[in-house]
């Protein structure tokens, strides 16, 4: 619609007929709706996803014939007009936190951000819905929610330029893109949110050349009082550098290692290469996993997350696969949550383990890499490590877990 952060309007037949074929063929090639994780031969996951955007085969049928027959406009008398967009906010919710000011957005450049909110509740809550209402949608391209469990950013730390997760004890609450449904967690579940945490908001702008734009979000929090059934909490696993010696987890060996041994490095013009970290859980407490996401920056091509189920007694592994985007794009990433309820959730244990693959392509074919490298004024790739700045590389999963009451505190 007018004003949003696309390019295009397509709010009149007339605007939909003129990109009729493009309007088809993204929805066919899956690049709209923006929803990343999809099945493949090597990927089927056996739940399927609350909130799911993707459009039916039928769907797309009819779009392609429409787009082929001529893109005609029928009888705009029979036309139900445009439907009004669903409320994408929560309906009762405790707290509504704006930025303390306006932040001005200009140049050619993303912009990211950190902003810092104080909920200002005095006793311990438990967090159940979450929601990002964009002060600009026009410039406003997705935002990330932390908690600041210890509210160890300082007063006057209002907003800081950040580019990847915020050095705080706390993890990941909520995410944002256009058109997100609130965050909510399971029944019975609730995040912990003590008294004094704050927020820590990692915003993405997306500038408009033509024009200086001003934003001022609002984040919405729906809370309870009494202590759920489980607590549910966001665990950020990957980013290992290291192979570990003793039980074979970390980052495994590759065929692009040196001699000295396994190294997360990634070759200057190397297409198709794959970096593999495994995570072994050894708390020997059963955590069902709610909601998985996968997180690479420009490099990133393809991440494919399994869940190894061991079998205490036998040794023998169930392998699934939670997640795969097979074509990773920084610009959609979000966490997807499953729909089913708590016993059907995926449970991992002691001896259970979590498997990260991720596919690069550090070429200047991968169109990111190019428009990355531009950007700071270089014309050719260099080899690419794990690390925080832009063009560096992470191999990350985003889990949403429950945690039986009151281990979170412990943790943190």
């Amino acid at each position: 619609m007018s004003g949003g952060i696309a390019p295009l309007d397509l709010s009149t037949y007339g605007d939909a007929a003129a990109l009729s074929q493009a309007i088809a063929s993204a929805v066919e090639s899956g690049t709209m709706p923006p929803w990343l994780a999809v099945e493949t031969d090597e990927c089927a996951p056996r739940l399927p996803w609350k909130g799911d955007m993707r459009l039916s085969e039928d769907d797309k049928a009819t779009l392609r014939a429409w787009a082929d027959g001529g893109a005609l406009e029928g009888d705009p008398d029979d036309s139900p007009g445009l439907a009004e967009p669903p409320s994408l906010e929560l309906d009762n919710p405790n707290a509504e936190l704006e930025f303390e000011e306006p932040y001005k957005v200009e140049g050619t450049k993303d912009d990211f951000q950190c902003f810092v909110l104080d909920p200002g509740n005095t006793e311990e809550v438990w967090v159940t819905g979450a929601q990002i209402l964009p002060g600009n949608p026009k410039v406003d391209h997705h935002a990330l929610v932390f908690l600041d469990v210890y509210g160890e950013t300082a007063e006057g730390d209002q907003q800081f330029p950040c580019f990847n997760t915020p050095s705080v004890p706390g993890f990941l609450m909520a995410t944002w893109t256009p058109g997100a449904a609130p965050m909510r967690t399971p029944e019975s579940a609730g995040m912990p949110m003590a008294a004094g945490a704050r927020l820590i908001v990692q915003m993405h702008y997306h500038p408009d050349p033509a024009s200086t734009e001003f934003d001022q979000t609002v984040v919405q929090l729906e809370w309870t009082t009494e202590q759920p059934e489980w607590d549910a909490a966001q665990a950020l696993v990957g980013n290992d550098s290291r192979y570990n010696d003793d039980d074979g987890t970390g980052l495994q060996p590759g065929d692009n290692d040196p001699e000295s041994g396994a190294a997360f490095i990634i070759p200057a013009g190397e297409r198709g290469h794959i970096e593999t970290l495994l995570y072994t859980q050894s708390v020997p407490i059963e955590f069902p996993i709610f909601s998985v996401g996968t997180h690479m920056h420009y490099v990133g091509t393809d991440m494919k997350i399994d869940f190894l189920d061991k079998d205490p007694a036998t040794g023998d592994v169930d392998e699934e696969c939670l997640i795969q985007t097979p074509a990773w794009d920084f610009n959609w990433q979000r966490v997807y949550d499953y729909d089913a309820p708590v016993d059907e959730l995926p449970h991992i244990d002691a001896g259970d383990s979590l498997r990260m693959r991720c596919t690069y392509d550090n070429s200047l074919e991968n169109p990111f890499v190019a428009d990355a490298l531009a950007e700071r004024g270089l014309s050719d790739p260099d080899d690419v490590v794990l690390g925080e700045e832009t063009l560096d590389e992470m191999c990350l999963g985003l889990f949403g877990i429950l945690v039986p009451p009151g281990l979170i505190e412990g943790i943190y």
